[in-house]
Protein backbone atom coordinates (compact mmCIF):
# COMPACT_ATOMS: atom_id res chain seq x y z
CA UNK A 1 0.00 0.00 0.00
CA UNK A 2 2.89 2.33 0.75
CA UNK A 3 4.33 1.68 -2.75
CA UNK A 4 0.98 2.50 -4.36
CA UNK A 5 0.73 5.66 -2.27
CA UNK A 6 4.25 6.72 -3.36
CA UNK A 7 3.46 6.10 -7.03
CA UNK A 8 0.23 8.08 -6.70
CA UNK A 9 2.04 11.02 -5.10
CA UNK A 10 4.75 10.94 -7.84
CA UNK A 11 2.14 10.97 -10.57
CA UNK A 12 0.32 13.84 -8.87
CA UNK A 13 3.54 15.86 -8.59
CA UNK A 14 4.39 15.26 -12.24
CA UNK A 15 0.95 16.35 -13.35
CA UNK A 16 1.23 19.58 -11.37
CA UNK A 17 4.66 20.37 -12.94
CA UNK A 18 3.31 19.72 -16.42
CA UNK A 19 0.28 21.91 -15.78
CA UNK A 20 2.50 24.70 -14.38
CA UNK A 21 4.73 24.54 -17.46
CA UNK A 22 1.74 24.65 -19.80
CA UNK A 23 0.25 27.69 -18.01
CA UNK A 24 3.58 29.56 -18.20
CA UNK A 25 3.99 28.59 -21.86
CA UNK A 26 0.61 30.05 -22.76
CA UNK A 27 1.57 33.40 -21.21
CA UNK A 28 5.04 33.39 -22.83
CA UNK A 29 3.56 32.61 -26.25
CA UNK A 30 1.16 35.53 -25.83
CA UNK A 31 4.08 37.83 -24.88
CA UNK A 32 6.06 36.65 -27.94
CA UNK A 33 3.08 37.37 -30.17
CA UNK A 34 2.77 40.91 -28.77
CA UNK A 35 6.53 41.44 -29.27
CA UNK A 36 6.29 40.22 -32.85
CA UNK A 37 3.40 42.53 -33.64
CA UNK A 38 5.30 45.43 -32.04
CA UNK A 39 8.48 44.60 -33.99
CA UNK A 40 6.70 44.56 -37.34
CA UNK A 41 4.35 47.44 -36.45
CA UNK A 42 6.42 50.16 -34.71
CA UNK A 43 3.31 52.26 -34.12
CA UNK A 44 2.34 49.69 -31.37
CA UNK A 45 5.51 50.43 -29.40
CA UNK A 46 3.96 53.19 -27.18
CA UNK A 47 1.24 50.82 -25.99
CA UNK A 48 3.29 47.62 -25.91
CA UNK A 49 3.76 47.71 -22.12
CA UNK A 50 -0.01 47.97 -21.70
CA UNK A 51 -0.45 44.97 -23.95
CA UNK A 52 2.06 42.99 -21.90
CA UNK A 53 0.17 44.03 -18.76
CA UNK A 54 -3.06 42.70 -20.28
CA UNK A 55 -1.29 39.33 -20.52
CA UNK A 56 0.20 39.43 -17.00
CA UNK A 57 -3.11 40.31 -15.29
CA UNK A 58 -5.17 37.39 -16.72
CA UNK A 59 -2.27 35.03 -16.01
CA UNK A 60 -2.16 36.10 -12.36
CA UNK A 61 -5.93 35.99 -12.16
CA UNK A 62 -6.36 32.54 -13.72
CA UNK A 63 -3.20 30.65 -12.80
CA UNK A 64 -1.36 32.33 -9.94
CA UNK A 65 1.51 34.54 -8.84
CA UNK A 66 4.55 32.49 -9.97
CA UNK A 67 3.14 31.88 -13.43
CA UNK A 68 2.56 35.66 -13.73
CA UNK A 69 6.15 36.38 -12.56
CA UNK A 70 7.62 34.14 -15.26
CA UNK A 71 5.35 35.69 -17.92
CA UNK A 72 6.31 39.19 -16.64
CA UNK A 73 10.03 38.37 -16.93
CA UNK A 74 9.47 37.04 -20.45
CA UNK A 75 7.51 40.17 -21.46
CA UNK A 76 10.22 42.50 -20.13
CA UNK A 77 12.92 40.53 -21.96
CA UNK A 78 10.93 40.63 -25.21
CA UNK A 79 10.25 44.35 -24.84
CA UNK A 80 13.91 45.09 -24.18
CA UNK A 81 14.97 43.05 -27.23
CA UNK A 82 12.70 44.93 -29.64
CA UNK A 83 13.58 48.34 -28.22
CA UNK A 84 17.34 47.96 -27.68
CA UNK A 85 18.04 45.57 -30.61
CA UNK A 86 21.48 44.59 -29.45
CA UNK A 87 22.90 41.07 -29.45
CA UNK A 88 24.19 41.21 -25.89
CA UNK A 89 21.15 41.78 -23.76
CA UNK A 90 21.09 42.83 -20.10
CA UNK A 91 18.22 44.02 -17.96
CA UNK A 92 20.56 46.50 -16.29
CA UNK A 93 21.25 48.15 -19.65
CA UNK A 94 18.16 50.22 -19.19
CA UNK A 95 16.75 51.00 -15.70
CA UNK A 96 13.31 51.28 -17.32
CA UNK A 97 13.33 47.51 -17.86
CA UNK A 98 13.92 46.85 -14.17
CA UNK A 99 11.17 49.24 -13.13
CA UNK A 100 8.83 47.67 -15.68
CA UNK A 101 9.58 44.17 -14.36
CA UNK A 102 9.01 45.22 -10.78
CA UNK A 103 5.74 46.91 -11.77
CA UNK A 104 4.59 43.76 -13.54
CA UNK A 105 5.52 41.64 -10.55
CA UNK A 106 3.65 44.01 -8.21
CA UNK A 107 0.56 43.86 -10.39
CA UNK A 108 0.84 40.06 -10.56
CA UNK A 109 1.15 39.82 -6.78
CA UNK A 110 -1.83 42.08 -6.14
CA UNK A 111 -4.07 40.43 -8.70
CA UNK A 112 -3.13 36.88 -7.61
CA UNK A 113 -3.82 37.72 -3.94
CA UNK A 114 -7.16 39.29 -4.76
CA UNK A 115 -8.03 36.32 -6.96
CA UNK A 116 -7.03 33.85 -4.23
CA UNK A 117 -9.11 35.74 -1.68
CA UNK A 118 -12.17 35.90 -3.92
CA UNK A 119 -11.80 32.23 -4.80
CA UNK A 120 -11.39 31.31 -1.13
CA UNK A 121 -14.46 33.30 -0.16
CA UNK A 122 -16.43 31.69 -2.95
CA UNK A 123 -15.35 28.21 -1.87
CA UNK A 124 -16.13 29.01 1.75
CA UNK A 125 -19.55 30.33 0.79
CA UNK A 126 -20.17 27.26 -1.34
CA UNK A 127 -19.02 25.00 1.50
CA UNK A 128 -21.18 26.82 4.04
CA UNK A 129 -24.12 26.68 1.65
CA UNK A 130 -23.61 22.93 1.37
CA UNK A 131 -23.42 22.59 5.14
CA UNK A 132 -26.58 24.65 5.54
CA UNK A 133 -28.30 22.35 3.07
CA UNK A 134 -27.07 19.34 5.03
CA UNK A 135 -28.28 20.86 8.30
CA UNK A 136 -31.67 21.56 6.76
CA UNK A 137 -31.88 17.97 5.53
CA UNK A 138 -30.81 16.65 8.94
CA UNK A 139 -33.45 18.80 10.66
CA UNK A 140 -36.13 17.60 8.24
CA UNK A 141 -35.18 13.96 8.71
CA UNK A 142 -35.10 14.20 12.51
CA UNK A 143 -38.61 15.67 12.51
CA UNK A 144 -39.76 12.61 10.56
CA UNK A 145 -38.06 10.12 12.88
CA UNK A 146 -40.00 7.28 14.48
CA UNK A 147 -40.15 8.30 18.15
CA UNK A 148 -41.64 4.96 19.20
CA UNK A 149 -38.08 3.57 19.30
CA UNK A 150 -34.82 4.86 20.75
CA UNK A 151 -33.51 7.82 18.71
CA UNK A 152 -29.79 7.12 19.21
CA UNK A 153 -29.25 4.58 16.39
CA UNK A 154 -31.30 6.65 13.94
CA UNK A 155 -29.40 9.85 14.79
CA UNK A 156 -25.98 8.20 14.37
CA UNK A 157 -26.94 6.84 10.94
CA UNK A 158 -28.44 10.15 9.81
CA UNK A 159 -25.37 12.19 10.78
CA UNK A 160 -23.08 9.66 9.09
CA UNK A 161 -25.17 9.60 5.90
CA UNK A 162 -26.12 13.26 5.46
CA UNK A 163 -22.77 14.87 6.37
CA UNK A 164 -20.70 12.12 4.63
CA UNK A 165 -18.53 11.55 7.71
CA UNK A 166 -16.10 8.70 8.28
CA UNK A 167 -17.49 7.75 11.69
CA UNK A 168 -20.08 8.95 14.22
CA UNK A 169 -20.81 8.11 17.87
CA UNK A 170 -23.84 9.37 19.84
CA UNK A 171 -24.13 8.83 23.61
CA UNK A 172 -27.56 8.95 25.27
CA UNK A 173 -26.96 9.60 28.97
CA UNK A 174 -30.56 8.81 29.95
CA UNK A 175 -30.43 5.30 28.43
CA UNK A 176 -26.66 5.05 29.12
CA UNK A 177 -25.89 3.65 25.68
CA UNK A 178 -23.55 4.60 22.82
CA UNK A 179 -24.71 4.30 19.19
CA UNK A 180 -22.16 4.27 16.37
CA UNK A 181 -22.07 4.47 12.57
CA UNK A 182 -19.12 4.18 10.18
CA UNK A 183 -15.69 2.74 10.92
CA UNK A 184 -13.86 3.53 14.16
CA UNK A 185 -10.22 2.51 14.69
CA UNK A 186 -10.50 3.40 18.41
CA UNK A 187 -13.10 2.56 21.06
CA UNK A 188 -15.90 5.09 20.47
CA UNK A 189 -17.90 4.10 23.57
CA UNK A 190 -15.24 5.15 26.06
CA UNK A 191 -14.48 8.29 24.06
CA UNK A 192 -18.15 9.36 23.87
CA UNK A 193 -18.73 8.70 27.57
CA UNK A 194 -15.61 10.64 28.55
CA UNK A 195 -16.82 13.62 26.50
CA UNK A 196 -20.07 13.57 28.50
CA UNK A 197 -18.61 12.97 31.95
CA UNK A 198 -15.67 15.39 31.60
CA UNK A 199 -17.61 17.86 29.41
CA UNK A 200 -14.80 18.22 26.84
CA UNK A 201 -15.89 19.88 23.60
CA UNK A 202 -13.12 20.46 21.04
CA UNK A 203 -12.01 19.89 17.44
CA UNK A 204 -8.71 18.15 16.61
CA UNK A 205 -7.47 19.19 13.17
CA UNK A 206 -4.79 16.44 13.09
CA UNK A 207 -7.18 13.51 13.64
CA UNK A 208 -10.28 15.19 12.20
CA UNK A 209 -12.25 14.29 15.33
CA UNK A 210 -14.84 16.71 16.72
CA UNK A 211 -16.29 16.28 20.22
CA UNK A 212 -19.40 17.97 21.57
CA UNK A 213 -21.39 17.71 24.80
CA UNK A 214 -25.07 17.45 23.90
CA UNK A 215 -26.92 19.90 26.16
CA UNK A 216 -30.57 20.66 26.68
CA UNK A 217 -30.34 24.24 27.91
CA UNK A 218 -27.49 23.97 30.41
CA UNK A 219 -28.10 20.32 31.35
CA UNK A 220 -25.86 17.69 29.65
CA UNK A 221 -27.98 14.87 28.19
CA UNK A 222 -25.37 13.09 26.06
CA UNK A 223 -22.42 13.58 23.74
CA UNK A 224 -21.45 13.54 20.04
CA UNK A 225 -18.14 12.42 18.51
CA UNK A 226 -17.54 12.69 14.75
CA UNK A 227 -14.58 12.01 12.47
CA UNK A 228 -14.50 13.70 9.08
CA UNK A 229 -14.60 17.09 7.39
CA UNK A 230 -16.97 19.36 9.30
CA UNK A 231 -16.71 22.85 10.72
CA UNK A 232 -16.99 23.65 14.45
CA UNK A 233 -20.23 25.55 13.80
CA UNK A 234 -21.72 22.53 12.03
CA UNK A 235 -20.74 20.26 14.94
CA UNK A 236 -22.44 22.68 17.35
CA UNK A 237 -25.59 22.69 15.24
CA UNK A 238 -25.67 18.87 15.00
CA UNK A 239 -25.28 18.56 18.79
CA UNK A 240 -28.14 21.03 19.35
CA UNK A 241 -30.44 19.15 16.96
CA UNK A 242 -29.59 15.86 18.71
CA UNK A 243 -30.48 17.44 22.08
CA UNK A 244 -33.83 18.61 20.70
CA UNK A 245 -34.53 15.12 19.34
CA UNK A 246 -33.70 13.54 22.71
CA UNK A 247 -36.12 15.97 24.37
CA UNK A 248 -38.87 15.22 21.83
CA UNK A 249 -38.40 11.48 22.37
CA UNK A 250 -38.70 11.81 26.15
CA UNK A 251 -41.73 14.09 25.86
CA UNK A 252 -43.38 11.65 23.46
CA UNK A 253 -42.57 8.71 25.74
CA UNK A 254 -44.03 10.54 28.77
CA UNK A 255 -47.13 11.51 26.81
CA UNK A 256 -47.60 7.92 25.64
CA UNK A 257 -47.10 6.60 29.17
CA UNK A 258 -49.61 9.09 30.62
CA UNK A 259 -52.15 8.22 27.94
CA UNK A 260 -51.65 4.51 28.58
CA UNK A 261 -52.07 5.01 32.31
CA UNK A 262 -55.20 7.09 31.72
CA UNK A 263 -56.74 4.41 29.55
CA UNK A 264 -55.74 1.69 32.00
CA UNK A 265 -57.25 3.66 34.87
CA UNK A 266 -60.40 4.30 32.87
CA UNK A 267 -60.73 0.59 32.07
CA UNK A 268 -60.06 -0.34 35.68
CA UNK A 269 -62.70 2.10 36.94
CA UNK A 270 -65.22 0.73 34.43
CA UNK A 271 -64.53 -2.85 35.48
CA UNK A 272 -64.74 -1.98 39.18
CA UNK A 273 -67.98 -0.10 38.66
CA UNK A 274 -69.44 -3.09 36.83
CA UNK A 275 -68.25 -5.55 39.46
CA UNK A 276 -69.56 -3.37 42.29
CA UNK A 277 -73.00 -3.27 40.70
CA UNK A 278 -72.92 -7.04 40.19
CA UNK A 279 -71.93 -7.61 43.84
CA UNK A 280 -74.83 -5.57 45.16
CA UNK A 281 -77.50 -8.13 44.18
CA UNK A 282 -75.98 -11.24 45.83
CA UNK A 283 -74.96 -9.22 48.91
CA UNK A 284 -78.53 -8.01 49.35
CA UNK A 285 -79.79 -11.60 49.02
CA UNK A 286 -77.25 -12.91 51.56
CA UNK A 287 -78.10 -10.19 54.03
CA UNK A 288 -81.85 -10.80 53.64
CA UNK A 289 -81.33 -14.53 54.17
CA UNK A 290 -79.22 -14.04 57.30
CA UNK A 291 -81.74 -11.55 58.68
CA UNK A 292 -84.53 -14.07 58.00
CA UNK A 293 -82.64 -16.83 59.80
CA UNK A 294 -82.14 -14.60 62.83
CA UNK A 295 -85.84 -13.71 62.95
CA UNK A 296 -86.95 -17.34 62.70
CA UNK A 297 -85.49 -18.04 66.10
CA UNK A 298 -84.87 -21.50 67.60
CA UNK A 299 -81.18 -21.17 66.69
CA UNK A 300 -78.49 -22.70 68.81
CA UNK A 301 -75.72 -20.53 70.20
CA UNK A 302 -73.31 -21.68 67.50
CA UNK A 303 -75.84 -21.06 64.73
CA UNK A 304 -76.59 -17.59 66.07
CA UNK A 305 -72.85 -16.77 66.05
CA UNK A 306 -72.55 -17.92 62.44
CA UNK A 307 -75.55 -15.79 61.39
CA UNK A 308 -74.03 -12.82 63.21
CA UNK A 309 -70.71 -13.40 61.42
CA UNK A 310 -72.52 -13.52 58.06
CA UNK A 311 -74.24 -10.23 58.85
CA UNK A 312 -70.97 -8.60 59.88
CA UNK A 313 -69.00 -9.71 56.82
CA UNK A 314 -71.89 -8.88 54.49
CA UNK A 315 -72.00 -5.37 55.91
CA UNK A 316 -68.23 -5.09 55.38
CA UNK A 317 -68.53 -6.24 51.76
CA UNK A 318 -71.44 -3.87 51.20
CA UNK A 319 -69.38 -0.96 52.55
CA UNK A 320 -66.42 -1.88 50.33
CA UNK A 321 -68.70 -2.13 47.29
CA UNK A 322 -70.14 1.29 48.07
CA UNK A 323 -66.62 2.71 48.25
CA UNK A 324 -65.77 1.23 44.85
CA UNK A 325 -68.91 2.68 43.30
CA UNK A 326 -68.32 6.09 44.84
CA UNK A 327 -64.67 6.11 43.79
CA UNK A 328 -65.42 5.26 40.16
CA UNK A 329 -68.16 7.91 40.05
CA UNK A 330 -65.91 10.51 41.65
CA UNK A 331 -63.16 9.84 39.08
CA UNK A 332 -65.65 9.92 36.22
CA UNK A 333 -67.16 13.19 37.47
CA UNK A 334 -70.60 11.61 37.73
CA UNK A 335 -71.21 12.62 41.34
CA UNK A 336 -73.43 15.68 41.81
CA UNK A 337 -72.78 17.68 44.96
CA UNK A 338 -75.87 18.48 47.00
CA UNK A 339 -74.38 21.32 48.98
CA UNK A 340 -76.10 22.42 52.19
CA UNK A 341 -74.99 24.08 55.40
CA UNK A 342 -73.74 21.28 57.63
CA UNK A 343 -72.94 21.66 61.32
CA UNK A 344 -69.42 20.35 61.81
CA UNK A 345 -70.19 19.06 65.34
CA UNK A 346 -73.07 16.88 64.12
CA UNK A 347 -70.92 15.71 61.21
CA UNK A 348 -68.24 14.43 63.58
CA UNK A 349 -70.87 12.82 65.84
CA UNK A 350 -72.28 10.89 62.87
CA UNK A 351 -68.83 9.62 61.90
CA UNK A 352 -68.06 8.53 65.47
CA UNK A 353 -71.44 6.75 65.75
CA UNK A 354 -70.78 4.88 62.50
CA UNK A 355 -67.38 3.66 63.75
CA UNK A 356 -68.24 3.11 67.40
CA UNK A 357 -67.32 -0.59 67.24
CA UNK A 358 -63.93 0.22 65.68
CA UNK A 359 -63.29 2.94 68.27
CA UNK A 360 -64.23 0.76 71.24
CA UNK A 361 -60.64 -0.31 71.85
CA UNK A 362 -59.24 3.21 71.44
CA UNK A 363 -59.40 6.45 73.38
CA UNK A 364 -61.20 9.22 71.52
CA UNK A 365 -60.78 12.97 71.83
CA UNK A 366 -62.80 15.57 69.90
CA UNK A 367 -61.48 19.14 69.89
CA UNK A 368 -63.38 22.08 68.40
CA UNK A 369 -62.63 25.75 68.94
CA UNK A 370 -66.22 26.67 68.13
CA UNK A 371 -69.19 24.32 68.46
CA UNK A 372 -71.16 26.49 66.00
CA UNK A 373 -68.85 25.99 63.01
CA UNK A 374 -70.77 25.19 59.84
CA UNK A 375 -69.54 24.08 56.43
CA UNK A 376 -71.17 24.33 53.04
CA UNK A 377 -70.92 20.96 51.27
CA UNK A 378 -72.39 17.55 50.55
CA UNK A 379 -73.01 15.96 53.94
CA UNK A 380 -72.82 12.38 52.66
CA UNK A 381 -69.48 12.95 50.93
CA UNK A 382 -68.01 14.82 53.90
CA UNK A 383 -69.06 12.00 56.22
CA UNK A 384 -67.27 9.62 53.84
CA UNK A 385 -64.09 11.73 53.98
CA UNK A 386 -63.93 11.84 57.77
CA UNK A 387 -64.93 8.18 58.02
CA UNK A 388 -61.93 7.23 55.85
CA UNK A 389 -59.60 9.26 58.06
CA UNK A 390 -60.92 7.86 61.36
CA UNK A 391 -61.14 4.29 60.01
CA UNK A 392 -57.53 4.59 58.78
CA UNK A 393 -56.45 5.78 62.25
CA UNK A 394 -58.23 2.81 63.88
CA UNK A 395 -56.41 0.37 61.60
CA UNK A 396 -52.90 1.59 62.21
CA UNK A 397 -52.93 3.16 65.69
CA UNK A 398 -51.11 1.56 68.58
CA UNK A 399 -53.65 -0.28 70.72
CA UNK A 400 -55.03 1.82 73.56
CA UNK A 401 -53.65 5.16 72.33
CA UNK A 402 -55.76 8.25 71.69
CA UNK A 403 -57.29 9.23 68.39
CA UNK A 404 -57.93 12.96 68.22
CA UNK A 405 -60.46 14.52 65.84
CA UNK A 406 -60.13 18.28 65.42
CA UNK A 407 -62.02 20.92 63.46
CA UNK A 408 -61.18 24.60 63.32
CA UNK A 409 -61.80 27.57 61.12
CA UNK A 410 -58.68 29.16 59.65
CA UNK A 411 -59.09 32.15 57.37
CA UNK A 412 -61.55 31.03 54.67
CA UNK A 413 -61.22 27.29 55.31
CA UNK A 414 -62.43 24.63 57.71
CA UNK A 415 -59.50 22.41 58.66
CA UNK A 416 -60.35 18.83 59.68
CA UNK A 417 -57.61 16.69 61.17
CA UNK A 418 -57.38 13.17 62.62
CA UNK A 419 -54.32 12.46 64.78
CA UNK A 420 -53.13 9.04 65.93
CA UNK A 421 -50.01 7.27 67.18
CA UNK A 422 -48.65 4.57 64.90
CA UNK A 423 -45.82 3.82 62.48
CA UNK A 424 -44.25 6.83 60.79
CA UNK A 425 -45.13 7.35 57.13
CA UNK A 426 -41.91 7.78 55.08
CA UNK A 427 -41.50 11.14 53.38
CA UNK A 428 -41.49 9.51 49.93
CA UNK A 429 -44.96 8.02 50.57
CA UNK A 430 -46.74 11.12 51.89
CA UNK A 431 -47.86 12.27 48.44
CA UNK A 432 -48.52 8.87 46.89
CA UNK A 433 -50.47 7.54 49.86
CA UNK A 434 -53.50 9.43 48.54
CA UNK A 435 -53.27 7.68 45.14
CA UNK A 436 -55.73 4.91 44.49
CA UNK A 437 -54.47 1.37 45.27
CA UNK A 438 -51.16 2.65 46.62
CA UNK A 439 -50.14 1.33 50.02
CA UNK A 440 -47.03 2.36 51.89
CA UNK A 441 -44.55 -0.43 52.57
CA UNK A 442 -44.67 0.62 56.25
CA UNK A 443 -48.41 -0.12 56.41
CA UNK A 444 -48.89 -2.99 53.97
CA UNK A 445 -48.20 -5.80 56.42
CA UNK A 446 -49.71 -4.12 59.48
CA UNK A 447 -53.41 -4.22 58.56
CA UNK A 448 -55.53 -5.38 55.61
CA UNK A 449 -56.64 -2.77 53.12
CA UNK A 450 -57.32 -2.00 49.48
CA UNK A 451 -55.63 1.39 49.09
CA UNK A 452 -58.96 2.97 48.13
CA UNK A 453 -60.05 4.88 51.25
CA UNK A 454 -57.56 7.75 51.21
CA UNK A 455 -57.99 8.25 47.47
CA UNK A 456 -61.75 8.68 48.10
CA UNK A 457 -61.00 11.26 50.80
CA UNK A 458 -58.74 13.18 48.40
CA UNK A 459 -61.36 13.16 45.63
CA UNK A 460 -64.07 14.40 48.02
CA UNK A 461 -61.85 17.29 49.14
CA UNK A 462 -60.99 18.20 45.53
CA UNK A 463 -64.64 18.16 44.48
CA UNK A 464 -65.38 20.65 47.28
CA UNK A 465 -62.49 22.85 46.12
CA UNK A 466 -60.22 21.75 48.97
CA UNK A 467 -57.07 19.67 49.41
CA UNK A 468 -55.52 17.06 51.70
CA UNK A 469 -52.12 16.36 53.22
CA UNK A 470 -50.44 14.35 55.98
CA UNK A 471 -47.70 14.91 58.55
CA UNK A 472 -45.96 12.06 60.31
CA UNK A 473 -43.22 11.76 62.94
CA UNK A 474 -42.21 8.80 65.04
CA UNK A 475 -42.69 10.63 68.37
CA UNK A 476 -45.41 13.18 67.51
CA UNK A 477 -47.56 10.69 65.61
CA UNK A 478 -49.42 10.94 62.29
CA UNK A 479 -52.05 13.55 61.38
CA UNK A 480 -54.23 13.53 58.27
CA UNK A 481 -55.62 16.93 57.24
CA UNK A 482 -58.42 18.07 54.93
CA UNK A 483 -59.03 21.73 54.13
CA UNK A 484 -62.49 22.62 52.81
CA UNK A 485 -63.51 26.18 51.80
CA UNK A 486 -65.75 27.70 54.49
CA UNK A 487 -68.90 29.76 53.86
CA UNK A 488 -68.60 33.50 54.48
CA UNK A 489 -69.15 34.39 58.14
CA UNK A 490 -72.29 36.29 58.93
CA UNK A 491 -71.99 39.66 60.62
CA UNK A 492 -71.97 39.37 64.36
CA UNK A 493 -70.40 35.90 64.40
CA UNK A 494 -66.86 34.99 65.18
Amino acid sequence: MRTMLTVSRTRGSGTRVLLFTLECALGIVAAIMVSAFTYWSPWLLPVSLLLYLLIVVPTALLYGFWQAVIVSLSAVVMHALITVRQPKFSLAADPVNTVTLLAFIGVALTVSRLSARVTGNAREAESWGGQMHDLYEFTRRTLQMNLHVEPGPQLAELVHEIFALEAVAVFDADLHDVYTAGFWNVDPQEMAQNVYYFETSDDDADTGIGKRVVRLGTVPVGSLVVRGETSPLTNNAIASLIAITFDRYRAFANESRIETERRTEQLRATVLDSLAHEYKTPLTAIRAASTGLAEMGHLSAGQADLVSLIDEQTALLSELTTRLLTTSRLDAGEVTIHATEVAVASLIEEVVATLKDRLASMKLSIEMEDEEIVINGDRQLLVMLLTQYVDNACKYSIFGTTITIRARRENAEIIFSVHSFGPEIPMADRERIFDRYYRSATYSNRAPGTGIGLSVAKRVALIHGGYVWVTSEEVEGTTFFAAIPAPAQKKGTR
